[in-house]
């Protein structure tokens, strides 16, 4: 038995930092009901030519495992219809805009009258509350707004966009919250609105660089450097666009990189024979290194490297990952097969329990609407009848 069978989710969430969270929680063994509509589907769920194809590839990502039920929330008999699966839920999940669901008739109030102890959670860009809790908002903002974008590039360049890690991020903030939300109701029998700020949980990821801020020193983008360990980056390998990233920390580790490196002079060169002098000095060792690199295929830097105890590794690109034997040993990498018969390959929950059950992915993106059966029938216990007159009327739509 997965770890979080017999909670079931009321999941309106829509994009990707809000499913990503529902996600997660699938995976580790919730009931998660998606409820959406063909008069305003996910923007995610929509073809779009995005990592190589034209695909919904992020709806993919972040809706296996999930069931979907088309419902009209335009409609009053909707929110009746949704307030239903709610009944029945121990969560109920939304990411729209603050004061949105509230206007639709499905805020925190309304659904605790249906289910007192219903936990509800919220993600949005800057909270249910305060001055900017209207502000709208997407990945890239979030980055931008907790100053992690600032902190991300090289010193004589702009500040880089984060996009999908930064979704991902909030979601798995906000998986966390509410796993803690679900405890705390087992021992109290109390729901209560769990509310995730995207803005803040970027601020959050700050760490050092917030320290000292405060402390009124400079922070500034470093790039690929460390402020202590040199040789450190993402070096140029042979082969087109091939990198391998290594990373020196103590003297031991140099004088075994300059052995493999064979350079004449370079582990008795004085301006690299301690951290200090190799880090005041980084800028000709990375050249030195670079050209080393340079020679040799990645994977050969790397078999070298780590046989030496040096940390190395190969820049992979995705395909590489989508093949590697030991995620998919791990299932970390596993492959799904979609409704329509294709099998894809897919990113499991990326933790292991031993004990705990078949966790991951258990099947594909549902098509809009799939689960109806399930969910209006089994669950809701609504005849055949009554489901025809709803979708007669646009209201399971």
């Amino acid at each position: 038995m997965k770890p979080l069978c017999g909670i079931r989710i009321a999941d309106f969430t829509v994009h990707n930092a809000g499913p990503f969270c529902t996600n997660l929680l699938s995976q580790l063994g919730a009931e998660v009901v998606k409820i959406e509509s063909a008069m305003r589907p996910d923007a995610f769920r929509k073809p779009h030519p995005v990592y190589g194809r034209m695909g919904p590839a992020t709806f993919d990502q972040v809706s296996s495992t999930k069931l979907s039920v088309r419902v009209n929330l335009k409609k009053p008999e909707g929110i009746a219809l949704a307030k239903r699966i709610v009944g029945i839920s121990d969560v109920a999940a939304e990411s729209f805009r603050p004061g949105v669901i509230g206007r639709l008739g499905l805020g925190y109030e309304a659904l605790c009258a249906v289910k007192p102890d219903i936990i509800m959670l919220s993600v949005s860009s800057c909270g249910q509350e305060g001055p900017d809790s209207h502000f709208a908002g997407y990945a890239p903002l979030f980055g931008a707004w907790g100053a992690l974008s600032d902190l991300t590039g090289y010193p004589d360049g702009p500040p880089v966009e984060m996009r999908h890690v930064m979704d991902h991020t909030v979601g798995m903030n906000a998986a966390v919250a509410v796993l803690a939300a679900l405890h705390r109701r087992r021992a109290t029998g109390l729901g209560c609105l769990v509310d995730v700020a995207a803005r803040e949980v970027s601020s959050s990821l700050l760490g050092e660089a917030l320290l000292l801020a405060a402390a009124g020193q400079a922070v500034t983008r470093t790039g690929n450097e460390h402020p202590r360990m040199a040789p450190h980056g993402v070096y140029k390998a042979a082969g087109d666009d091939r990198w391998v990233s290594i990373a020196v920390e103590t003297d031991v580790e140099w004088q075994r990189l300059a052995s493999i490196m064979g350079t004449p002079g370079l582990a008795g060169d004085p301006r690299f024979a301690t951290q200090a002098a190799r880090h005041e000095n980084r800028v000709a060792l990375d050249d030195i290194v670079a050209v080393w690199t340079a020679t040799l295929p990645g994977a050969v830097v790397e078999a070298m490297l780590q046989e030496a105890g040096i940390a190395a590794h190969e820049s992979w690109t995705a395909r590489e990952i989508t093949a590697d034997a030991h995620l998919r040993e791990r299932n970390a990498i596993v492959n799904v097969r979609e409704p329509d018969g294709r099998v894809r390959a897919a990113v499991g929950v990326p933790v292991r329990l031993s004990k705990g059950g078949d966790i991951g992915i258990a099947r594909g993106t549902p098509k809009l609407g799939e689960h109806e059966e399930y969910v209006y029938g089994e669950l809701l216990g609504m005849s055949t009848a009554e489901r025809q007159e709803l979708q007669d009327d646009q209201v399971i739509f």
